[in-house]
């Protein structure tokens, strides 16, 4: 399984993602720059990542310009062709700009930016990001951000419910969802979501910042064990 790393002026997350997935999971990379087009290299079995940062500065509105970015048509097309796509707080915020995934991310219900680890409770094991998580397990994973309250009306909320596309939410230490755990206003806690063909996925929390040993945690890394187990599973199955 081969992983591209977009990069847009103002990522700063994309030597962290880089080095978790070269060398913590030991996979392939590469990264792609936002005028890139050609994605030729890259099959269904892969994997494109968003990371975060501040795209274009945030100057607009977090996502807004980068969804305009050369390279978002060719990952819009990877995506509508089963490749996997992820991405993580600004990547999150890009792929909602870009229709690839439901809702929007707002300005914190703090006004503040808010930088901490905070613990998530996976909803789902039926999705790529979650399905070798063990059930009931919560994660700590820290967040870094002033937009990332996720909204969507209640038609779609229902409709994430319905298709089970829920992935994470926010919770206290003992995996109890509630208000109190929730660090931005997200609606219903949530804290990363995938689309209906289930291979394009967003969250605001960081794994990448939580992926061995040296960060004194390792939570986020099981994550990227999921990904990537399950899709070399698929392979070996199905071709």
């Amino acid at each position: 399984m081969k992983f591209g790393i977009v990069v847009f002026p103002g990522s700063n997350c994309d030597r962290d993602m880089f080095h978790v997935i070269k060398n913590v999971m030991g996979c392939e990379v590469r990264y792609v720059w936002h005028k890139d087009t050609d994605l030729s290299d890259f099959t269904t079995d892969d994997c494109l990542v968003l990371p975060g940062g501040f795209s274009y500065g945030d100057y607009l509105r977090t996502g807004a310009i980068a969804r305009f970015s050369p390279v978002m048509e060719s990952i819009t097309q990877f995506a509508e062709k089963g490749g996997k796509v992820f991405g993580v707080c600004n990547g999150f915020q890009i792929l909602c700009e870009s229709h690839l995934l439901p809702g929007a991310l707002l300005r914190n219900e703090s006004m503040k930016y808010e930088c901490k680890n905070i613990y998530l409770k996976p909803q789902t094991n039926k999705a790529l990001l979650t399905c070798k998580i063990d059930a009931g397990a919560v994660l700590k994973i820290p967040i870094a951000h002033g937009d990332g309250r996720y909204y969507c009306d209640q038609p779609t909320l229902t409709a994430l419910y319905d298709n089970d596309q829920v992935l994470f939410k926010y919770c206290d230490d003992n995996g109890d969802v509630i208000e109190e755990a929730n660090p931005n206003g997200s609606v219903d806690n949530i804290a990363g979501i995938c689309n209906t063909g289930r291979n394009v996925f967003g969250m605001m929390p960081h794994p990448e910042r939580a992926a061995e040993k040296a960060l004194l945690n390792t939570d986020g890394k099981v994550i990227f064990e999921s990904l990537i187990s399950r899709v070399l599973e698929m392979t070996v199955l199905y071709g």
